[in-house]
């Protein structure tokens, strides 16, 4: 019985004291209503400037030449910038000790841990910032980086929107395109394309060379002004190899019908000009002679 008493009076206190500490907490909540009203409506307030300041700034960027890119970037801080002081302000109502000095000796506390906990984020976040400030690689641009081949749609702080050339859209971490090389096929607005065209052993290269140039050189797509190439590349297993070489279009399809155009004109030319485009052939060649047996006499021993 001694025993019994002392622990209903241990419980007892125990209810007690989780009573009062309930009622405390409830009378702090209701306390604090009216400044989680105010912090709410600062959120609100916040937002509606965020908006607005955004399309100020649409209307004034929109009147420089600034590139697209950077147009998104200037929006993005923008924003960034009134949500920030916005929190701060709804923090402030909310709890009145906080001041800029402990918020930020409270973001250095964690700020290893959030750095190690969000590491992908912010490096994607920083190479999106990058991306948006040089002056390369801009929307509408054709590229090609880690076999990925398409045209870039949507530049954010996180992720880069390519819709590839079958139309898939592929959403690329920003970090991939800042930390591997990026080819920008468009970045001008001719590039060189090439074909390698075989003729047989037996042709004049000079005539060949001369009938190739003057077959690319007809081609509407084919900028002749910038030069034609004609190389002798090399000795194939049948043919003598030349690399041709011209000015065209930057983008794929641009590149595509060129080389259709240049192939189609290149085969016609050989074909009336009368120089032969051989098959591969082989030629085989034995160390002792092989006997070989006339057609009808196959059972015939061979004298």
């Amino acid at each position: 019985m001694h025993n019994v008493v002392p622990q209903r009076e241990f419980l007892l206190n125990y209810i007690e004291t989780l009573r009062d500490q309930l009622r405390e907490m409830g009378e702090g909540f209701i306390e604090s209503l009216p400044s989680l009203a105010i912090a709410l409506f600062i959120v609100l307030i916040t937002w509606i400037v965020a908006r607005f300041a955004v399309r100020i700034s649409d209307m004034i960027v929109g009147r420089t030449e600034i590139r697209s890119s950077l147009k998104n970037l200037v929006d993005t801080m923008v924003r960034l910038a009134i949500w920030i002081v916005g929190l701060f302000v709804a923090a402030v109502v909310v709890m009145p000790d906080l001041t800029p000095a402990s918020l930020l000796a409270g973001l250095g506390i964690g700020a290893v841990a959030i750095g190690f906990a969000f590491q992908d984020i912010f490096e994607n976040f920083f190479a999106g910032i990058l991306i948006m400030l040089r002056e390369k690689m801009q929307i509408g641009d054709v590229i090609a980086c880690e076999g990925i081949t398409g045209k870039v749609e949507h530049i954010t702080l996180r992720e880069t929107h390519v819709r590839k050339l079958s139309g898939e859209l592929t959403v690329v971490p920003n970090s991939i395109l800042f930390k591997n090389p990026v080819e920008i096929l468009t970045d001008e607005d001719q590039r060189r394309h090439e074909v390698v065209i075989g003729v047989s052993y037996d042709t004049n290269l000079d005539h060949a060379s001369t009938v190739i140039h003057r077959a690319v050189e007809g081609v509407d797509q084919v900028l002749a002004s910038k030069g034609i190439d004609i190389f002798a590349k090399e000795f194939n297993s049948s043919s003598v190899d030349f690399l041709v070489r011209w000015w065209s279009g930057s983008t794929p399809r641009s590149g595509w019908e060129s080389k259709d155009k240049v192939i189609r004109a290149i085969k016609s030319a050989l074909d009336d000009a009368g120089i032969e485009i051989p098959f591969p052939y082989v030629t085989h060649t034995f160390k002792e002679t092989v006997p070989v047996s006339r057609l009808g006499d196959t059972n015939k021993p061979t004298p």
